[in-house]
Order: structure tokens, then C-alpha cells, then sequence
């Protein structure tokens, strides 16, 4: 089977890498990919965003399935153009992908399956804003509807704070992504992952994960795309999954379906568990970045048949995924000025010597390469040390080691990934 892969992030690398060891994978191609993917498939330059061009690209190499990474394309509606062209996809129509394209269109689906989630309003004006923060107390949680990135939710400490990032959000601070803002209580308990495979009617649940969103360390400073992961995490038993699965997976994937907009993809919930139990944080439609590394490198099982299955239909007959029970950590490295300004062009060096370190993987992100072939970074977020160990402290210790191997003085990272598990 050929397998076109879409996106360039350290996600994508993760995906490719596990495809890559399918043996029903006979081409993999990724567009536009990256330098660490480039190892591993094909790279072709028709960016993430050229729906036409991906289209004609799947079908000049004759892609048997089309695995879709970031979540523009899919808000974009890849998937529905492929489907016209009888061309299978890993990822949701574009009605579908409204579950992460539309902070507001969540909540109010939400609130029409009974699906448990923070009290909320959505406002396109200060005075509407300002009258909903009338009824809250802070600290107050300020959402774009639309796509931002991962940066488009701010967390304000006070009224003053609340009322000037409202104003500057529905300003278009991140254009017409906030000109609609979703204001919400701020939840309390442990924040955590959980991702699902669906193909419309069925959902399997997949390991759970925990992000480190905040750029600095103790989880301090502005939100990021993320930072790290780990998993597993112990807030998230079997039992809890259990009942996320049917509190609010399940639910999700049977009202989308009785809406006309069935999913198929992976779906990822953001949740916060507290003493009421899990609600949700909000939804992507997508695999997160960097959780997704830490998946792949526990995955045991093929994951080409699951994809195929989503997109077919027939996930119910799939035989269950397999998992390493090791723990994995991946820790961001970032370059200077990350979330804001960035520095690009800066050269990495020891890569090789940090990818030789047993149990290590380094998923490249915003990479690149230059006219003499060296690896320099490219993008906010740069690579990945992803580390599997016998125990999480293990795994932590074997990731931070591999970091300290690689050679680039413009670039950061926390040095505290899954720091309240390992300080108990």
C-alpha cells in the first residue's frame, strides 16, 4: 500500500516512523515533511495547506490512504476531497473536524448530548463578555473559537486582566480565530489526555497522556503547543478511561453521528479530573503534538490496520492494540524566544550521538537543512527526545541525558517534564 502522510511537525515524525515499520507499507510519501522524516519516507513539497495539490499528489501516487496530521487540513476539508476522488483518509470531514475548528460548536454540543464540560458563554462584543465575567470569579479562562494554534487560550488572574484580553481577543489578536471568544470557568483538578480511535460508530480507546503546556518550568509562563508528555499517567486508571470512554467519548462519537457529521480519525480529549469526576477541556480531532511521540513509542501493534479501519468503518473487528507497559517521556526542545519571537537558522548538532542512547528516539519538528547539509532549526518548537525506561523516573533520566547530548546552545527545554508524578 502507498501512504501519503501530511505535515512537517514532530508529530508527523512519530507517525511516520511507526508506519514506516508496517509491513503493508510499500511507499510512504510525506508533504511537506521535515529533516528527521526525511530518514524515514519520501518528502515531497506540497505544503500542509495546498488541498488541491495534496488531492493530486495522493492520487499521481496512487495512495491507498491518505493519513492526515495537523488540524487546519482537516478544518480545511482534505478528507471530504479525498472522499470525492474515492481516496481513504485517517481524519474527520471537515464538518466533523468542527470539534476542534469551533470552541463554541463543542460547547454547545455539549450541552446538547449532556456531555460534561465547564459552564461557559460565547460572546462576539466586550459588553457580552463583560456581563458573563460578572457572574464568575477568577481566575478567568478566555478561549478563541477558532484555530490559534495552541496558543489561543489564556488563563487571566484578575478582572482587569480578564477585561483587556477579552477586548484584545475579540480585536482579532489571532484574527478571525477570536473575533468569537468562549469565556469558561477555570476547572481544577489534573489536567490529562485521552485519545480514541473512531470510524463513525465504534471508539477504542488508546493509552492515556499527560502535557506540559505552560513554557517555563513549574508550570509557569505563557501556554504553548506543549512542552512534554508522559505516559503513562496515574490519574488515568483503566477505571478512568472506562468511564471518560463512556461519559464522554462514546456520547461524542454517537451525537456526531446522529447530527449527520459521523467521526472518523483519531479523537483527542483535553480533560480535567477532579473531585466530580472528568470533564472536558476541549477536543482535537488530531493526535497532540508531543503526546503523540510517546504513543507511537509504546505502541506495539501495526498501526496501519487501525488507521484503515477508522477510515473504512470496521474498527469494531479490529484485533485490541498492544502496548509496552514502559513508561515514555518526551521533552521539547524549543529555540530561543519560543512562544514569541523565535531565532531560526541555528545549527543542531549531536543528534546521531543522543539517537544511539538506548530506549531514545529524537522526533524532529521544525528542522531543516542547510546548504551544507547541517540539521538547523527552522520553527518554535524544534525537536523531540522521546525516552521509554523501566519506570517514569527511568524514562525521565534517559530523555534528559539524550538532551544533554545535543549540541545547540540557541535552543531550551523544561527541565522538569512530569514533575508532580515524580515529586510524590
Amino acid at each position: 500500500m502507498n501512504i501519503l502522510l501530511v505535515g512537517s511537525g514532530g508529530r508527523e515524525h512519530a507517525l511516520a516512523w511507526k508506519i514506516a515499520q508496517s509491513p503493508l507499507v510499500t511507499r510512504l510519501v510525506c508533504a511537506p515533511g521535515n529533516a528527521g522524516i526525511g530518514e524515514v519516507a519520501e518528502l515531497a513539497p506540497v505544503g500542509a495547506g495546498d488541498i488541491g495539490g495534496l488531492v493530486r499528489l495522493a492520487k499521481e501516487m496512487d495512495a491507498g490512504l491518505v493519513v492526515i496530521g495537523p488540524e487546519q487540513p482537516l478544518a480545511d476539508g482534505l478528507a471530504d476531497r479525498l472522499a470525492e476522488d474515492g481516496i481513504a483518509a485517517f481524519g474527520p470531514s471537515r464538518a466533523a473536524a468542527q470539534l476542534e475548528a469551533s470552541k463554541a460548536f463543542t460547547k454547545e454540543f455539549c450541552v446538547r448530548h449532556a456531555i460534561p464540560t465547564a459552564r461557559h458563554a460565547t460572546v462576539t462584543d466586550i459588553e457580552a463578555a463583560k456581563a458573563f465575567l460578572d457572574t464568575m470569579q477568577p481566575p478567568f479562562v478566555l478561549k478563541a473559537d477558532g484555530l490559534a494554534a495552541g496558543k489561543g487560550v489564556v488563563i487571566a488572574p484578575d478582572r482587569a486582566t480578564a477585561d483587556a484580553e477579552a477586548a484584545e481577543m475579540l480585536s482579532g489578536r489571532f484574527g478571525d480565530a477570536s473575533r468569537t471568544l468562549v469565556i469558561e470557568e477555570n476547572l481544577t483538578g489534573v489536567e490529562a489526555s485521552v485519545f480514541a480511535l473512531c470510524d463513525g460508530i465504534h471508539a477504542v480507546p488508546l493509552v492515556a497522556a499527560q502535557d506540559h503546556k505552560r513554557v517555563g518550568e513549574g508550570d509557569t509562563g505563557p501556554n504553548t503547543g506543549g512542552m512534554g508528555a508522559f505516559s503513562p499517567t496515574p490519574e488515568v486508571d483503566a477505571a478512568m478511561v472506562q468511564r471518560v470512554m463512556e461519559e464522554i467519548i462514546q456520547p461524542t462519537v454517537r451525537g456526531m453521528a446522529e447530527e449527520g457529521h459521523p467521526f472518523r480519525g483519531v479523537l483527542y480529549a483535553g480533560l480535567m479530573i477532579g473531585s466530580a469526576g472528568p470533564k472536558l477541556i476541549e477536543y482535537n480531532c488530531r493526535f497532540g503534538d508531543p503526546e503523540c511521540q510517546i504513543l507511537m513509542m509504546r505502541l506495539k501493534s501495526d498501526i496501519v490496520p487501525a488507521m484503515m479501519a477508522c477510515a473504512e468503518g470496521t474498527l469494531g473487528a479490529l484485533e485490541p492494540l498492544e502496548w509496552d507497559p514502559s513508561p515514555a517521556v518526551i521533552v521539547v526542545m524549543a529555540a530561543e524566544g519560543y512562544p514569541g519571537e523565535i531565532r531560526r537558522g541555528t545549527v543542531i548538532r549531536g543528534l546521531e550521538d543522543a539517537s544511539d542512547m538506548e530506549g531514545v528516539e529524537i522526533f524532529h519538528a521544525g528542522t531543516a537543512h542547510d546548504d551544507a547539509g547541517e540539521v538547523i532549526a527552522a520553527g518554535g518548537r524544534v525537536l523531540g527526545v522521546t525516552a521509554r525506561g523501566d519506570t517514569l523516573r527511568h524514562a525521565v533520566e534517559r530523555a534528559y541525558a539524550a538532551v544533554d547530548q545535543i549540541d545547540w546552545p540557541e535552543g531550551f527545554c523544561r527541565r522538569d517534564i512530569a514533575w508532580r508524578v515524580l515529586g510524590r
